[in-house]
């Protein structure tokens, strides 16, 4: 490797990295079928060719998304769980979870197609997401806040069906709802006086 291969990028270059990955993460967010890369630079500020430069392709862009909102997930239920008691920790990580489903709109048919060919290894985020339930669960197992009989794949197949029938960008006040009612589900029963 030569200096310039091993050497930290620039300051602003990661700042143009980051500007484009939280616009990406939007635009994919906001849009009904994929964006071009074209739009996603104008909506940046940038030009494509400084776009290109940060990701020289779509796939390279999408897997950049998509690892950064898992990475969101994962490390925002250990931040939840610092800020908030676990059961507002879980609801909270349920809204993350909410907009990481949202961001995969506008970059679906090229996320299915890398997870096709391997490029992104989809048992490995399901096992991620998995751990990031089972912290906030345990916590409130331990906090008495959550009910002990739930299980992490309950709480993600839950998830995923609600977002299925009430899609965040469409339905935000429905799946609100219907997350609210989750978490009243998975609160222990109270006990007779």
């Amino acid at each position: 490797m030569t200096e310039a291969e091993t050497r930290a990028p620039r300051a602003d270059a990661t700042r143009n990295r980051d500007q484009l990955l939280a616009v990406a993460t939007r635009v994919f967010a906001s849009a009904d079928a994929e964006p071009s890369m074209r739009a996603i630079a104008r909506e940046a500020g940038v030009g494509i060719a400084t776009l290109y430069r940060h990701f020289p392709t779509r796939e390279s862009l999408v897997d950049a998304v998509y690892r950064d909102q898992v990475v969101r997930l994962t490390t925002g239920a250990r931040e939840l769980l610092g800020r908030l008691p676990p059961a507002a920790a879980m609801r909270r990580w349920m809204d993350l979870f909410g907009d990481w489903i949202a961001t995969k709109n506008g970059m679906l048919d090229t996320l299915l197609a890398m997870i096709e060919s391997g490029e992104i290894a989809h048992a490995q985020t399901r096992s991620e997401l998995l751990a990031a339930i089972t912290t906030i669960l345990d916590a409130g197992r331990a906090a008495g806040d959550l009910r002990s009989d739930i299980t992490a794949e309950d709480i993600a197949a839950s998830l995923i069906g609600i977002f299925t029938v009430a899609p965040r960008r469409e339905q935000e006040a429905k799946a609100g709802r219907l997350l609210d009612l989750l978490m009243d589900g998975l609160r222990p029963a109270a006990r007779p006086a």
